[in-house]
């Protein structure tokens, strides 16, 4: 069964990742053991002195690291084209522009080049929904369904009654839906406000309320309330024919061109701005400094709604923003993933201080940690959480290494270095990519080295599955089934085999 070790809620994946450390002390009780494996670490860290914060680096130091390490970071990364925006201090400082809009045709980025913001969308249309709560025409903490006619229209489950504004734009609203259209209403994965758990479909439920109570589509209501008073010029929520020779490609993690641009004929809140990293950057300079909000709706927008993970108890979301809290102080952030096209910002609040990236490359934020460090210092827990692959992670080179000479050669040499998701990952990308058999060589590795994980031996079932090879695609799943007889996958695809 695939697993994607991306973002924590943005997927629905494996957890598996975040389970990187253990310690078994021999011939001492459980008791001795609790405190060793997890009071004495932090009675210990509380007797550390704190760190400072490390200091961004002087602006022209800080431009100079950016144009000196992004070509040679893309190159290793494979990523296509880049655009990053810095503010320092609340101005715009620097704006970069490198490799192609697309690999296929050599067309250079400029500073008139479009990226897609994916979901850098949400806290635009976050922000233009305050001005609505400012204006008096939502309330953040009445149920949305209050402006609708129909209580029902877009769920039956009498939990809709429950949810707000507030709890849409934290991401704990609960709502799951994969559409609001027709019949096809919206379910809850818990009680509203229960927990956090990232919702595009949050999102896109508040804007169909923000339709109605303004009479206004998305993107003509982003137009009004942030593009126009905020002279985004290059920026829309819908496509404009200028993008038809400035908006980028999108491109995979080897480097090849999708030839299709996806084009918004209707706006949509969660994901449809498309825009220049010079555009954005005026958004948050809007942000940084309180514009177009009321002061108290503004300290409210900052202020953390819940906590993201127990894992994580600097990173909480406020409304419409992640937030970080770190020795630096306050920081809003966000990102955007299209698979094929990345983006992300984050923002010190005190400092003013922002980086901005937008890239049309599967990889794009393979060396984001890299670019932070070069841009404004200090660390990010925000980026950490996201939990992409970098650009020298151990699986990426061993997947380069297989593209390039087969699995046979290059399991033997690196195989030992990537952990059971790493393996399975590199799997699943040279199946998407039809080399079928070097994907066999990877799962059957990862199920040797893990005999008693049922994914791995799901994962290796899928593969002789796809390569037409029906036994050992039964005695793989079976296996799986032995070890996890909850595998509803394994379950379903041994009656297909067998049927």
């Amino acid at each position: 069964m695939q697993q994607f070790p991306l973002a924590y809620d943005l997927l629905m994946a494996t957890v598996s990742h975040f389970i990187i450390f253990s310690g078994h002390p021999t011939k001492i009780d459980s008791s001795m053991k609790y405190l060793l494996a997890v009071c004495l670490p932090i009675i210990l860290s509380l007797s550390l002195p704190a760190q400072p914060a490390q200091p961004a680096p002087a602006v022209p130091d800080a431009i100079a690291r950016l144009q000196r390490d992004i070509p040679p970071l893309m190159e290793k990364a494979r990523v296509t084209g880049m655009s990053v925006a810095l503010i320092r201090a609340g101005k715009l400082v620097y704006t970069g522009y490198f490799g192609y809009m697309s690999a296929a045709a050599k067309n250079p980025v400029t500073d008139q080049t479009v990226f897609e913001a994916n979901s850098l969308s949400k806290p635009a249309f976050g922000y233009a929904v305050l001005q609505l709560v400012d204006a008096g025409k939502l309330n953040l903490d009445t149920p949305l369904n209050h402006y609708l006619q129909d209580p029902g229209e877009y769920s039956d489950d009498p939990r809709i009654n429950r949810v707000t504004a507030r709890l849409v734009l934290s991401h704990s609203s609960g709502l799951v839906s994969a559409g609001i259209h027709g019949s096809d209403k919206m379910v809850f994965a818990f009680n509203p406000g229960e927990k956090f758990r990232y919702s595009p479909d949050g999102i896109t439920y508040l804007s169909l309320v923000v339709q109605r109570i303004t009479g206004l589509t998305t993107e003509d209501f982003m137009a009004r309330s942030l593009l126009e008073p905020l002279g985004m010029s290059h920026s829309s929520y819908r496509w404009q024919p200028a993008y038809d020779s400035l908006r980028a490609y999108r491109h995979d993690w080897q480097g090849n061109t999708n030839p299709k641009r996806y084009t918004w004929e209707h706006g949509a809140a969660c994901c449809s701005l498309q825009t220049t990293p010079d555009d954005y950057a005026q958004f948050v300079l809007a942000v940084l400094n309180g514009q177009l909000v009321n002061k108290n709706t503004w300290a409210g927008m900052l202020e953390p709604q819940i906590t993201v993970d127990s894992a994580h108890p600097g990173l909480a979301w406020g409304l419409g923003w992640g937030l970080e809290q770190t020795a630096a102080g306050t920081a809003f952030w966000h990102w955007g993933d299209a698979s094929t096209s990345k983006a992300y910002i984050t923002a010190n609040v005190s400092a003013k201080d922002a980086l901005i990236v937008f890239s049309n490359s599967e990889n794009g934020l393979s060396f984001i940690k890299e670019l932070l460090a070069d841009g404004i210092g200090g660390e990010h827990p925000g980026a950490a959480w996201l939990g992409y692959q970098r650009y020298d992670d151990p699986a990426w080179s061993l997947l380069q290494a297989i593209v390039a000479g087969g699995a046979a050669k290059a399991l033997k040499a690196a195989h030992p270095a990537v952990d059971e998701v790493g393996m399975n990952a590199i799997g699943y990308k040279l199946l998407a990519i039809q080399k079928t058999v070097d994907a066999i060589a990877v799962f059957l590795q990862n199920a040797t080295d893990h005999p008693y994980s049922w994914n791995a031996w799901d994962s290796l079932g899928e593969a002789y599955m796809d390569n037409g090879d029906k036994g050992e695609a039964i005695r793989s799943y079976q296996k799986s089934m032995q070890l996890n007889p909850g595998n509803t996958n394994g379950a379903e695809q041994l009656k297909k085999l067998k049927g």
